[in-house]
């Protein structure tokens, strides 16, 4: 077909160039398209075991209809659930997420569309559109459960046994919708074999999964925003029934174009093609910003002294800290070893730490547990645990360690954190903590080793600033990775040993030149705590994607340095106001005051956007999240909402949301230069 018969007049003309073709490679159909001379040429066929070969399938028997060879190509983009398989290497070409290939194709299928629904085989999404540009302005994914997807569709049409491409038709003779409450797969399965079994008209339970499926992308469509000019694309695009329910629930008509909107992903990403054509692109979705700067002698340093914890050779008592509001300088002056226990569990730890607490307890304090109740060797050799309690559900983690595993004491920290009784109670804390290691060591702290250390981990904390601040550079000399893995030694090691290790890193980082390159793309990591071994998002941020994460706000990254205790008056009262004056944690009061620093370190950074993240089930920051976005968008900062765990079941739908906002951003970053 041509160009003028499908694509909106004022856009054709963009199209025109040499043979470049796109590729969507979905979970159950791959679509392609090849634009040639004026003309769009289309495929569909089911997507086979191996993504690359059914790719290489496609894309043969395109070239066929289309009369060319495969050297005639001159770009070639891939999308969809199988483009990280895909690969072409005699042609250039490029991987792209789906997200941004169904907004632009929509965009050129009809340039008044707003908000686009894309539902396929394995995930459903809500994509909200630029109608001047086709860009993406924001989407939202659903999670990892697969209701209101393809899949769903297809093993509703199996218990109704019916072929997938009868459900919706069957749905529209429906003359009343069978009421389906669930919102899982497993529990919605249940109710249509329920229903069956009551004799209900299939038209009617099928009706009712359409509506239930409806539902759930009403409430992904109000996550970015519902207006006239709505697009349905994706694989179950032509389900005339989902359109129905859709459109019903919403309150507006989904718009309709002359060509099938199943190939929207595949058209959007030849489109992709044609530009990255036109700029004469090179290979390489993402720019490489890497810095060599060692880190072996720091990680080195902290698995030794966890060997010699965890093997009792230091003729030192040892013991285990749950939060960052545990003071240092008296662990330090008490001279015991001290480990922080914020280490990611795996899957097996955190079932097992599942045991002791609760399904919706979030999987940090389950790893925490889980050491405990499995003998992690180091957490096995420590002889207390102590913590200053922010989280209600850490608090519970310490009364268990108690309870099953060993000593461990808690002490309250002030919600309030500016009165001046809070502080006066918090110095109180500070002192029972003292007396609590004199207990354990059985020997007396002096005040003169606390206002020791106090001096030693201030030098320590302005170093470490000092390196952090060194990212505020266009071209930071040290990734947000490998910042968090030399903040991590805080944790863990003596203050003159910090010192010397940071002042050598600080040295090393500031003799790194600027990179050859254009400067990468600037996240701030905002929201619930980082593990220590949780590096996957930051994995893909910075290696994969090219971005460069600049500064933490969270309670195992930059954050923790931010303060500075006054060496000029009692010891104790000053360890209550400096830990009490750092930026502080979402449990304390006033919530506006906390998400203003969040707001002020961003801007002190100059970041493109913030990735906040927080892990499932957090009671902190699940809940307060709305609040902090609210902040960041008056700011102008976009922001990508991560809720995690540690199964790393979702590492595919991680990477795609993740590639769809650094290809936002980057568009905004282009678009704010050329202004």
């Amino acid at each position: 077909m041509k160009f003028t018969e499908v694509i909106a007049q004022e856009l054709v003309e963009e199209l025109y160039g040499p043979p470049v073709a796109g590729l969507d490679v979905g979970s159950r159909q791959a679509k392609a398209v090849l634009l040639k001379d004026g003309e769009i040429f289309s495929l569909q066929v089911p997507t086979g075991i191996n993504m690359q070969k059914t790719a290489d399938a496609l894309l043969a028997e395109l070239l066929g209809l289309s009369g060319l060879k495969y050297e005639n190509l001159r770009y070639i983009v891939g999308t969809g659930y199988g483009r990280v398989a895909m690969s072409f290497p005699a042609v250039e070409h490029r991987i792209v997420t789906e997200i941004s290939c169904h907004a632009l194709g929509v965009h050129y299928l009809d340039p008044q569309v707003r908000t686009i629904i894309d539902i396929g085989g394995q995930d459903s999404k809500s994509i909200r559109v630029d109608g001047e540009t086709g860009r993406v302005v924001s989407f939202v994914m659903n999670d990892k459960c697969a209701a209101g997807t393809g899949r769903f569709l297809e093993k509703v049409a199996q218990l109704l046994d019916l072929d997938l491409d009868m459900l919706g038709p069957m749905s529209l003779r429906s003359k009343g919708p069978s009421e389906i409450s669930s919102q899982c797969v497993v529990f919605a399965e249940s109710e249509v074999v329920s229903l069956r079994a009551r004799g209900a008209a299939p038209a009617d339970i099928a009706a009712g999964i359409h509506l239930a499926t409806a539902r759930r992308v009403k409430n992904l469509l109000s996550r970015v925003g519902i207006e006239p000019g709505l697009a349905f694309s994706g694989g179950v695009a032509n389900n005339a029934g989902m359109r129905k329910a859709i459109e019903d629930l919403v309150g507006y008509p989904i718009a309709r174009f002359k060509l099938d909107a199943v190939l929207a992903g595949a058209l959007g990403a030849a489109i992709q093609a044609r530009r990255f054509s036109r700029a004469q692109a090179k290979e390489s979705a993402a720019p490489k910003n890497e810095v060599n700067v060692s880190l072996t002698d720091i990680l080195n340093e902290v698995g030794s002294h966890e060997r010699a914890v965890t093997d009792g050779i230091t003729g030192r008592h040892s013991v285990g800290y749950l939060c960052s509001y545990t003071p240092l300088e008296i662990m330090s002056a008490a001279g015991v070893n001290y480990v922080r226990l914020f280490k990611m569990g795996s899957s097996d730890i955190v079932a097992s730490g599942e045991q002791i607490t609760q399904s919706v307890f979030c999987d940090f304090t389950k790893s925490i547990l889980g050491a405990f109740k499995e003998e992690v060797p180091l957490n096995k050799a420590l002889e207390k645990v102590y913590t200053f309690y922010t989280c209600d559900c850490i608090k519970k983690v310490g009364e268990a360690v108690g309870d099953f595993f060993g000593p461990s004491e808690i002490f309250t920290l002030p919600r309030l954190r500016h009165k001046e009784s809070s502080r006066d109670f918090y110095r109180t804390e500070i002192i029972n903590f003292k007396n609590d290691l004199e207990k354990l060591t059985g020997r007396v702290i002096a005040e003169e080793d606390v206002r020791d250390r106090l001096k030693l981990y201030n030098l320590v904390r302005k170093t470490l600033k000092k390196i952090s601040d060194l990212r505020k550079s266009d071209y930071p000399p040290i990734k947000g990775r490998d910042f968090l893995e030399a903040a991590k030694a805080l944790f863990y090691l003596p203050p003159d040993r910090l010192l010397t290790l940071y002042l050598d890193l600080y040295h090393r980082l500031s003799l790194v030149a600027p990179f050859d390159r254009k400067p990468p793309l600037r996240l701030m990591m905002a929201g619930g705590i980082v593990a220590d071994g949780d590096r996957r998002l930051l994995d893909l941020a910075e290696d994969t994607l090219g971005a460069r994460v600049v500064i933490e706000d969270h309670c195992t990254g930059a954050r923790n340095v931010s303060f500075l205790l006054d060496e000029n008056i009692d010891p104790y009262t000053s360890l209550a106001h400096g830990y009490l004056d750092q930026s502080p944690c979402t449990r304390m009061k006033p919530l506006a005051e906390r998400i203003a620093v969040s707001g002020e370190l961003a801007r002190e950074y100059r970041v493109d956007g913030v990735l906040y993240v927080y892990l499932k089930f957090c009671p902190c920051y699940g809940q307060v999240k709305h609040q902090f976005f609210k902040h960041f968008q008056s700011l102008g900062l976009p922001v990508l909402e991560v809720a995690m765990d540690y199964s790393k079941s979702d590492q595919g739908q991680l990477k795609t949301r993740l590639e769809a906002f650094i290809e936002v951003l980057n568009e905004e970053r282009v678009l704010s230069q050329s202004a």
